[in-house]
Formats: structure tokens, C-alpha cells, sequence
């Protein structure tokens, strides 16, 4: 009996052993509250003075947005869109100049506990809006040597040009190589070419972007609207004129389908010179009134294909069908025949380039406002404001 009872005992001491490491049944260790999310805003509240191409960005930090909305001092609302995990909002539509906006909406954690937020900023009244247009008409077809210009109605502070380059975007399907270059204004305002590498490919697909809305120009201006485009590189047709062997000829994706006699600019006196440099072509008239003061006015020519701003054309001159092909005696023109020029007429194309060599005078700045080629393509860079 005594053994017997010894042994109860020590069953019961190893039943109760090791009671400090046991869970009672039927309880559970209790789920910390999830920390309180928080909603941040920029621009912040009470910001004065914010440009209206600024982004408005509500963000939650530890969760996710809820119920958001920006409204001007009107009510109207701005659309926005939430990010695909719902951390952050951002405007959609842009903001009006001179305008106080108002923001609220929630930041909701984990347990779906919401923090609140509301605030509001204003943004600049500007001093003039200025408009911005482009050479090119949407879905035009233009020649292999065809610039990008942006033509501003109003003057662009040298200190503001890298932001505007920064707006501005240029994609080719066949990734033609370019660079912004700024001209020096003219009667318009300031002036941005886009040129490229070397021609742009045949049958190239190009687009280009300028998002100039709200975007300083310098002296409180700032730009007023975007602008889009959207045109193709057509067949490459190149035109090299020699002043010394006086030939032109045409080369149209990479093969000469043409080689006309002409006469050239007499060497009697510089301003007479056809500067040699690579041209452009940007008008066609099947008959233009010519002057060329001392020299003549009013002449009636036809089939004129401008190539410069400073007066030189490709067109017809019976006068100096004797001299096609073997003198110079032009004011600084491509002569051809009448036949000659009417069938080179009916191919060129805005953008064209014309390579003309030989002469002692090159087409510079001096020459018009299309000389883009007439520079290195280092020299061209440099004019970017963004080097």
C-alpha cells in the first residue's frame, strides 16, 4: 500500500510539472492594432505661386487612398486617377492659371481606419500666355531633309530654354537621330529647329509632343497650350547642283533619274554668288513674280521651286538656254529650260534637300531663316540649350 501510494504521488507531481510554459485552453494571444496610415500632399497647404503643369500627388504612407478630391474655389472638380495599389492619386486634368484649389480625402490602414486630410494651394497668375506653333500640317508628307520648326509668338528667356527643350519630344519608328538648335528671334519671337543626324530614312513615322502649357518662358510669361504632330518622311529625293560642271541632278532613293543643264550664279559679284551648302527646299509656284533689285523687277518666271529664304530658286529661264550647261551668268538662281524645269517641278517636295558645291561664297545665317544644314552636326548641338 505505502509503494502503492508513492507512485500516485509522483503521477501527479509529473502531471503538474512545467506549469509556467503552458497556454490555458480555449484563450488566444491578442492582434496588435495595425499603426495609423498617413496622408501627405504636395504641393502643400498654404503653397502659393505653383505652376499649373505641377502634378498634385496625395499619397498615403501605410495604406491606401480613399474619397479624394480637388476642387477649384468654384467647386469644380479635377479628374485625377489612383495608382493600381491605391498608395497614391494624381491629377489627371491640368490646372488653371490664377486659381486656389482645394484638396481632402483619406488615408485607410490596414484595420480600415481612416486619417483625413484637407489643404489647399494656389497657382500662378501668369504675366502673357504665349503660343507656340509648328511648321508642319498634321499627317503631312515631307522631303528626307525636312526641320521641326517651333515658331514662338513671343520672346523665350535664354534661361528658360533648357525647361522648354525639356518638353519636348521627338520619336521616329526608325530611330532617326536629332537635336533641338535655337535660332536667333525673329520678327515672331524665339525660334527652336529640329534637325536631324544626317536625313531622316524614307517612310520614317514621326511624332512629336510639345507640352508647353504652363511652362515658364522668363518675365512671368508662360507657355499657353500643347501641341501635337504627327507626319512621314516620303521618298528620298536629293538634288546636287555643281557650279562648275553646271549640272544638276536628281537622286531619288539613291539612284539618278535626272541630270539637267543649268546656269548658275555669275561669280561677277558676291551677292550674285549660288551659295554652295545644302539647301532647302519650302515653296513651289508654277509662275512667280521675281525682283532682285538693281538687277531686275517684276520678272515673270515659271515653274519656281524656292530652295532659301535669300532669294534663290530653281525655275525656268529661257533667256540662258544658250548658257545651261557650259557659263554662269544667273543673280544666284538654278536656271533650267522650261521642259527641264517643269519636269523637276512636278517631283520636289517641302523639305527636299539641294546640295549645291563649287562656289566660292556658303550659305550661311546671312541666307534666311532655313540654314540648319549649313552647319557641322557638332555646331548644331551647340545651339541646344540643354549642352
Amino acid at each position: 500500500m505505502r509503494a502503492g501510494l508513492v507512485v500516485v504521488a509522483a503521477l501527479v507531481l509529473a502531471g503538474c510539472s512545467g506549469g509556467a510554459g503552458l497556454t490555458a485552453i480555449g484563450t488566444t494571444s491578442a492582434k496588435p492594432p495595425a499603426p495609423p496610415a498617413k496622408l501627405t500632399a504636395t504641393p502643400f497647404d498654404g503653397t502659393k505661386g505653383v505652376t499649373v503643369n505641377t502634378p498634385v500627388i496625395l499619397t498615403a504612407v501605410g495604406g491606401t487612398v480613399r474619397d479624394i478630391k480637388l476642387v477649384d474655389a468654384g467647386g469644380k472638380a479635377v479628374e485625377g486617377v489612383a495608382a493600381p495599389d491605391r498608395a497614391s492619386w494624381t491629377n489627371s486634368a491640368p490646372l488653371d492659371f490664377g486659381q486656389t484649389y482645394t484638396y481632402s480625402g483619406e488615408a485607410v490602414n490596414a484595420d480600415g481606419k481612416a486619417t483625413p486630410l484637407h489643404g489647399s494651394f494656389t497657382t500662378v497668375a501668369p504675366g502673357t500666355l504665349i503660343r507656340g506653333s509648328l511648321n508642319l500640317d498634321d499627317g503631312a508628307t515631307v522631303g528626307v531633309a525636312a526641320p521641326i520648326v517651333l515658331q514662338f509668338a513671343g520672346h523665350v528667356d535664354e534661361k528658360a530654354r533648357a525647361a522648354v527643350e525639356k518638353a519636348l519630344t521627338v520619336k521616329s519608328d526608325q530611330g532617326d537621330v536629332g537635336a533641338w538648335g535655337w535660332l536667333p528671334d525673329n520678327d515672331q519671337g524665339s525660334r527652336v529647329h529640329y534637325r536631324t543626324q544626317e536625313y531622316w530614312k524614307a517612310g520614317s513615322k514621326v511624332s512629336v509632343a510639345a507640352n508647353l502649357y504652363g511652362v515658364p518662358l522668363g518675365a512671368d510669361n508662360y507657355g499657353k497650350a500643347n501641341l501635337t504632330l504627327g507626319f512621314t518622311i516620303g521618298r528620298s529625293q536629293i538634288v546636287r547642283a555643281d557650279v562648275n560642271s553646271h549640272r544638276m541632278t536628281v537622286i531619288r532613293d539613291g539612284a539618278t533619274v535626272a541630270t539637267y543643264e543649268a546656269s548658275m550664279g555669275s561669280g561677277a559679284s558676291q551677292d550674285r554668288v549660288t551659295r554652295s551648302g545644302t539647301h532647302i527646299v519650302t515653296e513651289k509656284w508654277q509662275d512667280k513674280d521675281m525682283s532682285n533689285p538693281p538687277y531686275y523687277e517684276h520678272a515673270h518666271e515659271r515653274w519656281a521651286v524656292r530652295i532659301s529664304n535669300n532669294g534663290e530658286f530653281i525655275h525656268a529661264n529661257p533667256n540662258t538656254v544658250g548658257e545651261q550647261g557650259n557659263s554662269n551668268v544667273t543673280h544666284g538662281c538654278v536656271n533650267l529650260s522650261t521642259a527641264d524645269a517643269q519636269a523637276y517641278f512636278g517631283t520636289a517636295m517641302y523639305g527636299d534637300p539641294v546640295e549645291v558645291t563649287g562656289s566660292d561664297v556658303a550659305l550661311s545665317a546671312a541666307d534666311g531663316d532655313l540654314y540648319d544644314w549649313a552647319m557641322t552636326w557638332a555646331a548644331w548641338q551647340g545651339l541646344s540649350a540643354l549642352r
